[in-house]
């Protein structure tokens, strides 16, 4: 007979133990990005509910927006840094292939010896990796998990791209998970739609770069982000209430359960297309910091949960059902436990 191989086991439940974020200090309205795309304000706000958003400096890098988000969600927490033995990275703007951005940040922490890794899931990343931690606690590989969502998107965007300029931008938003008394992450409704892989990209690959780069010279032109928005709107506006109802019935919930929705931040129209087609009560408080704030991919759920807390619409303690989805397409939704924020 074979040898048995022992099992882990972990916390019974999980929670979100504390929220920190890192808003960079450049705030950018829209008649500064309107001129080179042969826009307007009014424009921009109609079509997309965005006022400002913030443009990270050349200081303020992943890594160092990463690093202040996760100080900020460890004071929250309670949790002590020697507590935490993983850090999951979710971000689509790390321009390094390799090495993840994870163990830089991790050890700049002073987490050394951690597992740290990144996760590409797009604007989903931050529900995917959250869906990770609290599994990871569960099972018994980790004791506190520490997840950031970060983008420095401005890195990857042509300013005069009409269909991405105005929307996309930077910051950071991390929280703690770990073991708690009462379950505070409910399961993850997941997935993914290949046949809209187009719908949010990458104009085109290194390799292709590279030989443009032989061919043309300083004519080259590198690779950026775009998007199909419109078919990204519609996807959302049918596909996503089915995922969003799912995640509430497996939380064992109903809407009216709901006291917030953090939707990605993504499009204000979608935000209360969502909102409108689940019929959420009407104290139910609804994330909209895509109107200070922009589409910050990954780190847009963790930005609007902190808005939502520092504002006074929610409270710590709060349901609130998380849903999210991007580059893939990728989309996850969760129902949680709004955490302790700094």
């Amino acid at each position: 007979m074979s040898a048995r191989i022992a099992q882990t086991t972990g916390a019974e439940h999980t929670a979100i133990l504390g929220l920190g974020v890192y808003r960079p200090a450049r705030v950018v309205t829209n008649d500064e990005v309107a001129g080179p795309i042969n826009s307007s304000d009014e424009w921009i706000q109609t079509r997309s509910g965005i006022k400002t958003r913030r443009f990270a400096s050349e200081d303020e890098t992943i890594q160092s927006m990463s690093v202040a988000a996760a100080q900020n969600a460890l004071a929250a927490s309670g949790v002590d840094y020697d507590e935490v033995d993983c850090v999951i990275v979710a971000t689509s703007t790390h321009l390094l292939l390799t090495p993840a951005a994870a163990p830089r940040i991790a050890t700049e922490l002073g987490m050394n010896g951690v597992a740290a890794f990144d996760v590409s899931a797009g604007c989903a990343g931050f529900c995917h990796a959250l869906a990770m931690a609290s599994d990871l606690v569960r099972c018994g590989t980790s004791k506190n998990v520490l997840v950031i969502g970060v983008e420095k998107l401005t890195n990857t965007i042509n300013m005069s791209d009409r269909s991405t300029a105005f929307l996309f931008a930077d910051g950071a938003g991390a929280v703690v998970v770990g073991p708690a008394a009462e379950q505070g992450i409910g399961p993850t409704v997941w997935g993914s739609d290949g046949t809209q892989h187009h719908a949010i990209r990458q104009d085109k690959d290194w390799m292709e770069y590279f030989a443009e780069i032989d061919e043309k010279g300083l004519d080259a032109v590198r690779p950026y982000l775009t998007m199909e928005g419109t078919a990204v709107f519609r996807w959302a506006a049918h596909s996503l209430e089915k995922v969003c109802r799912d995640a509430i019935d497996r939380a064992g919930l109903t809407t009216d359960d709901m006291q917030a929705m953090i939707p990605h931040q993504a499009n204000g129209r979608i935000i209360e297309i969502m909102a409108r087609v689940l019929k959420l009560p009407e104290n139910c408080a609804l994330a909209h910091d895509i109107e200070e704030t922009g589409n910050t991919s990954a780190a847009s759920i963790p930005l609007a949960m902190e808005a939502l807390l520092r504002n006074g619409e929610s409270k710590p303690g709060d349901t609130a059902l998380l849903i999210a989805f991007g580059a893939g397409l990728s989309y996850a939704a969760q129902v949680v436990t709004l955490p302790n924020w700094k």
